[in-house]
């Protein structure tokens, strides 16, 4: 089956929906489009689709428009709308769900917040806490925007807002295995 929209056709994917609430955990069929989760989004105003619009387009089938979205990774997991929505779905676990599988299927549009996604989870599993100079090292590396920031960040490390090493979490063998079982 198909769907028109505005670029054209597109399939739909009848097992999406399923799909999506399976392996995130996401009750999407609670959703009954109240408007709450979007209404109380404070990343709304960047989203191409807002977010009671992406739970229908899933519960729709629309695999590709979701996943190739760039509201999936506007989406800041502040969860505002997990907490105001009167049904308890779990948009921010769906959203994680559809990142994660826009990027398994090299899906994701918003390659700089893909890679910034990446690297961030990367120094998490690596020291079990967030290492921000490697962080900002990693990424002006990836998107070779080496030169933008020199002059703010020489300021930061100056003022012992950056740290040269970053500190060792003492449960990283926990924090590990919490990545192996996400792997799986």
């Amino acid at each position: 089956m198909q769907y028109i929209n505005k670029e054209g056709r597109t399939e739909i994917d009848r097992r999406f929906g399923e799909q999506v609430k399976e392996e995130s955990g996401a009750e999407i069929d609670r959703c009954y489009q109240c408007l709450t989760c979007s209404l109380g989004c404070p990343s709304a105003f960047a989203m191409d689709y807002l977010p009671h619009q992406i739970v229908r387009m899933v519960q729709l089938g629309l695999r590709q428009e979701v996943l190739t979205s760039s509201t999936i990774w506007v989406c800041a997991d502040c969860q505002a709308c997990a907490s105001r929505c009167p049904n308890e779905v779990d948009l921010v676990g769906m959203m994680d769900f559809l990142r994660e599988t826009s990027l398994r299927e090299g899906l994701a549009k918003e390659r700089a917040v893909a890679d910034f996604h990446r690297i961030f989870l990367g120094n998490i599993e690596r020291w079990g806490r967030q290492h921000e100079l490697s962080l900002i090292i990693k990424l002006k590396l990836k998107t070779r925007d080496l030169f933008s920031d020199v002059p703010s960040g020489i300021k930061m490390l100056k003022k012992g807002k950056l740290k040269l090493l970053p500190e060792r979490f003492k449960e990283i063998k926990n924090v590990r295995d919490i990545f192996r079982r996400a792997e799986k």
